[in-house]
C-alpha cells in the first residue's frame, strides 16, 4: 500500500515586500503562460520533438532561482527546463525560438526543448538523461570555491542550484555528487522536484526511502522538506540554503513536494495517474495560492495581478511571432559551436 506524504508545515515566511511579491508572481505567470503556449504550438504541429512541460511546478523554479543573484549564480536544469531558463533571465523570445529550432534560439537552434543553454545568464544547460546535469553543477560549484580559495578571487562567491526529479535520486550521480559536495563543502544547492512520478513509475514504488531529504543525513549535510506548491515556503528555505552556501558552510538538499499538471511529456496520454490524485493537486495551484496571499496581505490588488497577466500574455505572443519569423540555422554552420567561441 503506497502511503501519501503529508505536506510539510509552513515555515516562518521570509519577509516579503510588495516589489518582491510582484516580481515572484510575474515570474510564475511567465512560466505558466509560456508552457501553455508551448502546448498549443505542439498540438498545432508548429513545434516538434519531445516537449516536457512544467505546469504546476512553478513555485520551485521561482522560489529557488529568484532567491539567487541573477546573471551571477549558476543554474543547472533537466529536460523539463523551459521555466528554469525563464526564471534565470533568458528572454522568452529566445527560449521560444529555440523550441522552434531557429538560429535566434538560446542554443542557436541546435538544442531544442531539452537542451536550453545561456552562458550570459549562467544557465548551464538542460539535460536529456536524468542525473546528467548534477556533475556539471558540481563542477561549477567547485570552480567558484577554487577561484576564491586557491586563486584569491574574493568576488568568486557564486552559488549553484542543481535541479532534478525524484527518479534521479536513485541514480549513482546523485549519491556521488552529494558525497563530493559535502566533503569539499561546495556552494551548491541540490533541488529535488518530487512530482511523485518518474514518467509512469510512482516514486514510492521505486525507492527504499521515499523521503528523499533524509538521504542528506548520510553525507552530513542539511536536508529540508518543503511544500513545493507554495512559492513563499520554497523561497524561505532557498534563501537560507543560498546564504549557507555563500558563507562557505557547504551544500543543502531541498526536497520540494510538487506535482506536474500535465503528462510526462506532450506525447504522454497521462492515463496512469488517477483523476482524484490530479484533482487534489490541481486544487493547490501555486499561482492561485500566491495571488490569494498577495491580495489578503494587501501587497497587490486583483486588478494589478490581472495587469501582470495581460502584460505577460503580450510577451508570450511576441515570443511566438519572433520564433516563427526567425531564420533557420544555416547548413554551412553545421559544425559551428561544437567548441566554445569568444563572444
Amino acid at each position: 500500500m503506497i502511503q501519501e506524504r503529508t505536506i510539510p508545515k509552513l515555515p516562518a515566511i521570509a519577509p516579503l515586500s510588495r516589489e518582491e511579491g510582484l516580481l515572484i508572481y510575474e515570474d510564475m505567470v511567465l512560466g505558466r503562460f509560456f508552457e501553455d503556449k508551448c502546448a498549443e504550438m505542439y498540438y498545432r504541429g508548429k513545434m516538434f520533438g519531445f516537449v516536457h512541460l512544467y505546469n504546476g511546478q512553478e513555485a520551485v523554479s521561482t522560489g529557488v532561482i529568484k532567491s539567487m543573484r541573477p546573471g551571477d549564480d549558476y543554474v543547472c536544469s533537466t529536460y523539463r527546463d523551459h521555466v528554469h531558463a525563464l526564471s534565470a533571465g533568458v528572454p522568452a523570445r529566445n527560449v521560444m525560438a529555440e523550441l522552434f529550432g531557429k538560429a535566434t534560439g538560446c542554443s542557436k537552434g541546435r538544442g531544442g526543448s531539452m537542451h536550453l543553454f545561456s552562458s550570459k545568464h549562467r544557465l548551464l544547460g538542460g539535460y536529456a538523461f536524468i542525473g546528467e546535469g548534477i556533475p556539471v553543477a558540481l563542477g561549477a560549484a567547485f570552480q567558484s570555491k577554487y577561484r576564491r580559495e586557491a586563486l584569491g578571487d574574493e568576488t568568486s562567491d557564486q552559488v549553484t542550484a542543481a535541479f532534478f526529479g525524484d527518479g534521479t535520486t536513485n541514480n549513482g550521480q546523485f549519491f556521488e555528487c552529494l558525497n563530493m559536495a559535502a566533503l569539499w563543502k561546495l556552494p551548491i544547492i541540490f533541488v529535488v522536484e518530487n512530482n511523485k512520478w518518474a514518467i509512469g513509475m510512482a516514486h514510492e514504488r521505486a525507492t527504499s526511502q521515499p523521503e528523499i531529504y533524509k538521504k542528506a543525513s548520510v553525507f552530513g549535510m542539511p536536508g529540508v522538506e518543503v511544500d513545493g506548491m507554495d512559492v513563499l515556503a520554497v523561497r524561505t528555505v532557498a534563501l537560507e540554503a543560498v546564504a549557507r552556501a555563500r558563507a562557505g558552510e557547504g551544500p543543502t538538499l531541498i526536497e520540494c513536494l510538487t506535482y506536474r499538471f500535465r503528462g510526462h511529456s506532450l506525447a504522454d496520454p497521462d492515463e496512469l495517474r488517477s483523476k482524484a490524485e490530479k484533482e487534489a493537486w490541481l486544487a493547490r495551484d501555486p499561482l492561485k495560492k500566491l495571488a490569494a496571499y498577495m491580495i489578503e496581505k494587501q501587497l497587490a490588488s486583483a486588478e494589478e495581478l490581472k495587469d501582470i497577466e495581460r502584460r505577460i500574455q503580450a510577451v508570450i505572443d511576441e515570443a511566438v511571432q519572433f520564433g516563427q519569423d526567425s531564420p533557420e540555422p544555416d547548413a554551412s554552420e553545421l559544425y559551428r559551436f561544437v567548441f566554445a567561441e569568444d563572444e
